[in-house]
């Protein structure tokens, strides 16, 4: 029997839609339903939409590094309607094993990002993993791991202090802490896409300090692998 051909639904005129005009975001520590400080700043979901776009216009034929995905990781689809099911479950187990960490759980449609503010993240000007997040970022694996069937995209964002040059190089090397850490695991590389945006895609305004610290961020995107 032939093998159903899988790629990554993107779904992008609707999830661009949502991006711009809202989405869900609850209290990392409460588990509330709240508007997120970023949506206090250029808009809701400025990291998400940067994903998004990246991962449209990242190859000519994208259905084909799909499938490579597929291939290389030896996993399967989400099959027929259950794709909004399946990325709710996971949701609900990333907001909890996430409660009182600092990083917020964020839903665009049927993406998840998850939002690692700097603070927490990484010493200042610095890309290697504080200590005590480590613990975090393993909750974030064992999900990660029960929920196989999506592509990881680690981005990092800067604040504008400093050359564009220099943030776009702490952005990436940032990232890439991140997903190496995840990679070993024994998160599959094959799910990830690893980018830095430097100071592009401002989650809030570079000229006050708040707005900065909000911007020093890593996301992960989880883009659930669906039935063509």
């Amino acid at each position: 029997m032939k093998r159903n051909t899988c790629i990554v639904t993107l779904a992008l005129s609707a999830i661009l839609t949502a991006t711009l005009t809202g989405c869900t975001t609850y209290d990392a520590y409460t588990g509330e339903e709240k508007a997120s400080n970023t949506a206090k700043g250029a808009g809701i979901g400025a990291g998400a939409a940067a994903v998004i776009s990246y991962i449209a216009n990242k190859d000519k034929d994208p259905r084909e590094r799909n499938k490579r995905v597929l291939r290389d990781a030896g996993i399967g689809a989400i099959i027929g309607g259950g794709v909004g099911y399946y990325m709710d479950r996971q949701e609900a187990e990333l907001r909890k094993q996430l409660r009182d960490t600092g990083v917020s759980v964020e839903r665009n449609g049927d993406n998840i990002n998850l939002i690692m503010p700097g603070n927490i993240t990484f010493p200042t000007n610095q890309s290697d993993l504080k200590a005590d997040f480590n613990k975090v970022l393993d909750s974030v694996a064992i999900v990660l791991e029960e929920f196989e069937k999506t592509v990881i995209v680690v981005a990092g964002f800067t604040d504008s202090t400093g050359s564009e040059s220099y943030n776009q190089a702490l952005s990436e090397r940032r990232a890439e802490s991140v997903a190496s850490y995840l990679k070993g695991k024994d998160i599959l590389a094959a799910r990830f896409e690893v980018v830095g945006f430097g100071e592009t895609n401002p989650a809030a305004d570079n000229s006050t300090a708040e707005g900065r610290s909000l911007n020093r961020r890593v996301e992960l995107s989880l883009l659930p692998i669906t039935e063509e």
